[in-house]
């Protein structure tokens, strides 16, 4: 998955609202893997699934990727309070559709018909076809997060999301973002999830 060289700060979708842009780049600057890392990586297999073929709305979607974790604090409802912040901080439109793409990421309930939501989406769980340790640095990433959990909790909740995620018939939802990582993240997950329950 090779990354794009130009600077985060230059990636963001509109010629206005710069002030916006950069209270995102700060709320993003974070310990965790919801990080200015994550961004770069969710922006980087967006123009990935765009050279693959894949058809979206390049403008409500790429500001989607820059708020749908802007609020992420380990509690509830980070995903409706990022999708706030884009409805307060963008006009409309585009502020109604990048709230309503924010909002599918806590799920990852998006329609195959549903482009915009199915490139976010798929963007968004790239993450999990990524290389041995890419993925080992992820999952660590992830743990910081809940630091104040403990072991076993962490465990048992987290081996529950990811078998959620495996029990759909794919865990992407383009048929680009299928040929590009199914296969390894499939893998990477059922990994994960062995030596979550100590297999």
């Amino acid at each position: 998955m090779p990354a794009t060289s130009t600077p985060l700060a230059d990636r963001w979708p509109l010629r206005a609202l710069l002030d916006v842009r950069d209270d995102l780049l700060a709320a993003w600057d974070r310990p965790g893997y919801h990080d200015l890392r994550h961004l770069t990586e969710v922006l980087d297999r967006l123009d990935d699934l765009d050279a693959a073929g894949v058809s979206f709305d390049k403008v409500p979607v790429v500001l989607a990727a820059w708020f749908h974790d802007a609020v992420y604090d380990g509690g509830s409802g980070a995903e409706e309070r990022s999708a706030l912040l884009a409805s307060s901080s963008l006009p409309d439109p585009p502020a109604a559709e990048v709230a309503r793409l924010v909002r599918m990421t806590e799920h990852h309930q998006a329609f195959p018909d549903d482009l915009n939501a199915a490139a976010l989406s798929d963007a968004d769980l790239a993450i999990l076809a990524a290389d041995p340790q890419r993925y080992e640095e992820y999952a660590r990433d992830v743990r910081i997060e809940y630091a104040n959990v403990s072991d076993a909790d962490f465990n048992a909740g987290r081996a529950v999301v990811l078998t959620d995620l495996l029990a759909g018939p794919s865990l992407f939802r383009t048929p680009q973002g299928r040929s590009l990582w199914e296969e390894r993240a499939r893998a990477n997950v059922t990994a994960e999830i062995a030596r979550l329950s100590g297999g």
